[in-house]
């Protein structure tokens, strides 16, 4: 992880200093979420509702062409699904939608023919925070307030403005956990496939 921050954070470095054809636009994302939370305990178990929820907001990416290195970022609202606690052998559930603000900060290298078309391939840390219900008592669970994930992916650029692209988020902390009784301990992590397209002006 201290490896993957410090290339991060030279590569930072290198665009403060971009030359003066660095590009910087501004934009909007969307997307569609394909997760399935799981986790198991001494007494507890949860099941994924709903493996495929959606995400969008607005995105912006500075580019230096020549050298086709650049940093994305964006502000999206994201719904990962839901899930369905209760205990074991009882048929009343409680269902815990997973749903959260999220900031990915990616470096993005691309591979193109101008501004005609490229391929881009990206990584970077994002930054989660749930906007839901946090604490179920009754079933001794929460979901963590924030979380901290890592993505990889890659994709199309077309005409200048468009972009598509599959990204593989992965869940770097937990995602929800137990609060009661240490014999009833359980903990889970969310990861998620994600598709989008965004348009960039």
């Amino acid at each position: 992880m201290k490896k993957f921050m410090t290339v991060l954070l030279v590569a930072a470095g290198m665009l403060v200093v971009a030359p003066a054809q660095a590009q910087l636009k501004f934009g909007v994302k969307a997307g569609v979420n394909i997760s399935k939370p799981s986790l198991s305990g001494s007494r507890l178990v949860a099941e994924a509702k709903n493996n495929t929820g959606y995400f969008f907001g607005p995105m912006a990416e500075f580019t230096i062409p020549l050298i086709g290195l650049g940093v994305d970022g964006a502000l999206l609202y994201s719904h990962k699904g839901a899930i369905d606690v209760r205990e074991e052998n009882m048929s009343s559930t409680h269902t815990a939608d997973l749903n959260s603000i999220e900031i990915p900060i990616n470096l993005k290298y691309t591979i193109g023919l101008g501004s005609i078309a490229g391929i881009y391939f990206s990584a970077g840390p994002q930054f989660g925070y749930n906007i839901g219900k946090k604490r179920f008592s009754e079933y001794d669970f929460k979901l963590k307030g924030s979380n901290l994930s890592a993505n990889i992916g890659a994709g199309v650029k077309l005409l200048g403005h468009l972009q598509a692209g599959i990204n593989y988020n992965i869940a770097l902390d937990k995602t929800g956990e137990s609060f009661g009784d240490q014999m009833d301990a359980f903990d889970f992590k969310t990861n998620t496939w994600q598709v989008s397209v965004a348009y960039l002006f």
